[in-house]
């Protein structure tokens, strides 16, 4: 019985297949919070390393400088890239509408699809933003349709 108990407790503990908006919010202060620490370069070396300290099942740290260049993303192709005119799905411009609302406010949502690295469809993903140093820090939760 205890170790039915144990291996019941064990299976509680495991994190679901998907991330939520909270988790993503909270990645995005996580990275953050090292880069205050640690400096820019070192940090952006950090975002990427997959697996690594900000990759979470479908989770993962972005940046973005206010000109929409990619300094950190999961994919490494991204990386170094002017992403303004990279568009969603449906055509959203998404860097762009994230970009411009970060010239307006510290931090927010954005709603759009794109590729999810775990289930490798596209699907609709809730991005939380926020700005520091001049860099815009992301990580967004993806819903299945």
């Amino acid at each position: 019985m205890a170790l039915s108990l144990f291996a019941m407790q064990g299976y509680a503990q495991q994190k679901p297949e998907r991330a939520s908006t909270a988790e993503a919010e909270a990645m995005v202060k996580k990275a953050i919070d090292f880069y205050k620490k640690n400096g820019k370069e070192k940090s952006m070396a950090e975002f990427v390393k997959n697996p690594g300290p900000f990759i979470d099942r479908d989770l993962y740290v972005t940046v973005y400088n206010p000109a929409g260049d990619a300094l950190a993303h999961i994919n490494p192709k991204m990386v170094g890239k002017n992403m303004m005119e990279l568009r969603d799905a449906d055509g959203k411009y998404h860097i762009k509408e994230r970009m411009e609302a970060s010239k307006k406010g510290q931090s927010g949502w954005q709603d759009f699809k794109f590729f999810n690295p775990v289930s490798k469809k596209i699907e609709p993903k809730r991005m939380y933003w926020e700005k520091h140093d001049n860099l815009v820090f992301a990580c967004g939760a993806y819903k299945p349709e």
